[in-house]
């Protein structure tokens, strides 16, 4: 278990504390490149559990997104929106989606977004 970097530990405070959305944060974790906007966790799980409420396949699992996140400390995730993982040449999904990553997974950050263009 990795020691998660205070940096970004006090950043995603930040998401957490301003209910801010417009943080752009890209990440690598697990070998992957997450690009995107931070949203603090509340905000994400309400925008998981509205998409799996809207699904005939899923409804039963948006509950579990509606439950108040049971961490009082420290943020111990990241919570992406508007993401992409970038693979080649394009980002999946080309729209951004929804993608939670553990702070102490991150091996490297940077602050921004990447995008691609064919021009």
């Amino acid at each position: 278990m990795s020691k998660p970097d205070e940096l970004l530990v006090d950043v995603a405070a930040l998401v957490e504390s301003g209910q801010s959305n417009q943080m752009s944060l890209t990440v690598v974790t697990g070998g992957a490149v997450v690009t995107g906007r931070l949203a603090p966790e509340a905000v994400w799980r309400q925008r998981v559990s509205d998409v799996l409420t809207d699904s005939d396949r899923l409804r039963e699992f948006s509950a579990v997104f509606r439950d108040p996140p049971k961490n009082g400390g420290a943020p111990t995730h990241l919570h992406f929106h508007v993401a992409r993982i970038l693979q080649g040449t394009v980002g999946i999904p080309e729209t951004g989606g929804m993608y939670r990553v553990a702070i102490e997974d991150v091996g490297a950050w940077t602050v921004g977004d990447f995008s691609y263009s064919d021009h």
